[in-house]
């Protein structure tokens, strides 16, 4: 398969900002790619050679790329980037750069899919003494054998910066329609959510169809898509909604981890399924010592304890572990308990199972320790006896409860933001004393003291109804010197040449950017605003729901995707719950 035919797919995906035409483009794309290709084509469609949880990154720093150009095109660095600062953006600089080299000579280059990914693997596998200039060469040779469409891409890949707009559930959406049918994108997805890797998927359906689907099966390694939870207000509501009786569960301020137990390796992974295990030795070890069962999937939340007390620590506090160097002097400093909540594999598949069940089967294979434990949990069907866990919870230092359904059906809903799990935080109780997780989706210039940088950032949540960012407010406060200096570098990867299909504005930015980046704010209240586009027209014909004097609480929220933003059905859920409080 000829590069230029994914090329030119990615043409008209970059052309359009309607899911539909990406989804009908994409099906095309792959209907014509040979199946033994598919994984392949999937991932470079993805911006990357393989899922997040194998942990090898293409990126490569963009000076390094443009020195890749100069070689290829024969001209100074300079050159390149001047055109790279010229156009903001270094395919296109490299597309330019190339046009003009082609028309001065004769080129017979041609690429097929199969050489470009495996020159860029070759790329991402290079290390050691030497490593920049083989890159750098491995690179070049590709550049030169493109033509300049290819190059844009080619560029825009290798420095992490493809952004074709196009999400995880649009490829499912074209992988049904290609290779099953609208009806059975159910069972694509469940295939997805049980591997986290859309290129398996995508080529075991190709290859197998949907029989091949369906023996498809949870394998030790291979991180689950994490369920998640709802929210409500009040311990009252959340019982009735649970059916009367729910298990409650500490709600602990850490990093949720899915760790994978094979005999005596130990893999971790992060809420984003990247693999985070060299980050705990110490959970790793403990891990070893008390989890009974030969092989297991299990996950809990790690949270920093403070060495001196053995008290809590923030959230924050767990993020010096996300360092490359230095992990020794972290444990010390920072080290960590990890409280396990539920059991996924215990030599057999248990999400299907019941939450009682699986609780049951996780305490049959956890021998407890110091630092690692099974969450604190009661099951109840009286709202007092849960407000006063609630208030110990909370006096523990946890962020409040996690409220789980134990009937039947309380399966383990892989990748699915549903009703079997809901939170109950302390602020949830109060106006806005809750934080909110945003996404980054544009941004304004300063003015005054703020000229020449950042004045403030369009924020949004997720819907994820329709897998959209809708804008929830402006947000200019909280920020130190050191995070306005920051913030430019921080979303440098992710600035885009016009709204991002995905994003949903009334509001012209100056700067916009792909959703990538998440951060946690506060704000006095929720409010309607006819310029807002959350949950537009849910409450009031013409108005959305806004964020009222919002401030940035300091966390940059590295642990999150997008999609793991507040969603438009919990900011509806809090502002009924301040309608109610005021009446």
């Amino acid at each position: 398969m000829w590069y230029s035919e994914l090329v030119e797919a990615y043409e008209k995906i970059e052309a359009t900002t309607k899911r539909l035409e990406m989804t009908d483009y994409l099906v095309e794309l792959f209907k014509n790619t040979p199946s033994e290709l598919l994984d392949k084509v999937v991932y470079l469609t993805q911006g990357r050679l393989y899922p997040e949880f194998v942990g090898i990154e293409l990126g490569l720093a963009e000076k390094l790329a443009l020195r890749a150009v100069a070689n290829a095109a024969g001209v100074p660095v300079k050159n390149v980037e001047s055109e790279a600062k010229r156009v903001g953006d270094v395919g296109l600089a490299a597309e330019d750069i190339l046009k003009k080299k082609r028309q001065a000579t004769l080129f017979s280059g041609r690429l097929d899919v199969e050489t470009v990914y495996g020159t860029l693997d070759k790329i991402a596998r290079t290390t050691g003494e030497g490593s920049v200039d083989a890159k750098i060469k491995l690179l070049s040779g590709l550049l030169a054998d493109a033509n300049p469409k290819e190059a844009k891409y080619l560029m825009r890949t290798v420095t992490g910066r493809l952004r074709l707009g196009v999400a995880d559930m649009t490829i499912l959406d074209a992988l049904a329609v290609a290779f099953a049918s609208k009806e059975q994108r159910e069972l694509v997805e469940r295939a997805y959510n049980i591997t986290s890797d859309l290129g398996y998927v995508a080529k075991l359906l190709a290859e197998e169809g949907l029989e091949g689907l369906k023996r498809c099966k949870i394998t030790v390694g291979r991180p689950i898509r994490m369920m998640l939870a709802q929210r409500l207000t009040s311990a009252e509501e959340t019982l009735e909604k649970l059916g009367g009786r729910a298990a409650c569960e500490f709600k602990y301020d850490g990093e949720r981890i899915q760790l994978h137990k094979k005999s005596d390796e130990i893999l971790l992974f992060s809420r984003r399924l990247e693999n985070i295990t060299a980050q705990y030795p110490d959970v790793v070890d403990a891990a070893r010592r008390c989890i009974l069962a030969e092989d297991a999937i299990v996950e809990g939340e790690c949270v920093a304890v403070d060495p001196d007390t053995g008290d809590f620590l923030p959230f924050q506090e767990l993020m010096h572990r996300r360092r490359k160097y230095g992990i020794e002097r972290a444990v010390k400093e920072f080290p960590a308990s990890f409280f396990l909540f539920d059991a996924l594999y215990d030599g057999e598949d248990l999400t299907q199972m019941p939450y009682p069940e699986r609780r049951r089967r996780l305490e049959a294979i956890v021998r407890e320790g110091n630092n690692f434990r099974l969450s604190e949990m009661i099951t109840s069907d009286d709202v007092n006896e849960i407000e006063r866990f609630f208030e110990l919870a909370i006096e523990s230092g946890c962020e409040g409860l996690m409220l789980k359904s134990i009937a039947e059906d309380s399966v383990y809903q892989a990748g699915a933001r549903g009703w079997l799990w809901i939170k109950l935080k302390r602020s949830y109780q109060s106006k806005m004393a809750e934080p909110i997780d945003v996404v980054v989706v544009g941004t304004f210039m300063g003015k005054g003291r703020r000229a020449g940088t950042y004045g403030a950032l369009l924020v949004a949540v997720y819907d994820d109804d329709r897998d959209v960012f809708p804008t929830v407010c402006k947000l200019g406060s909280g920020f130190s010197d050191k995070d306005l200096e920051n913030l430019p570098k921080i979303l440098e990867p992710y600035k885009i040449g016009h709204k991002h299909p995905r994003v949903e504005s009334s509001i012209e930015a100056d700067i916009w950017f792909t959703p990538a980046v998440v951060l946690e704010i506060i704000g006095d209240e929720l409010t309607l605003s006819p310029v807002h586009t959350c949950a537009f027209g849910q409450i009031r014909e013409g108005a959305g729901i806004a964020v009222r004097f919002p401030r940035f609480t300091g966390r940059f929220r590295e642990d999150k995707a997008p999609e793991d933003a507040t969603t438009v059905k919990e900011i509806v859920e809090m502002y009924q719950a301040q309608l109610k409080k005021i009446e």
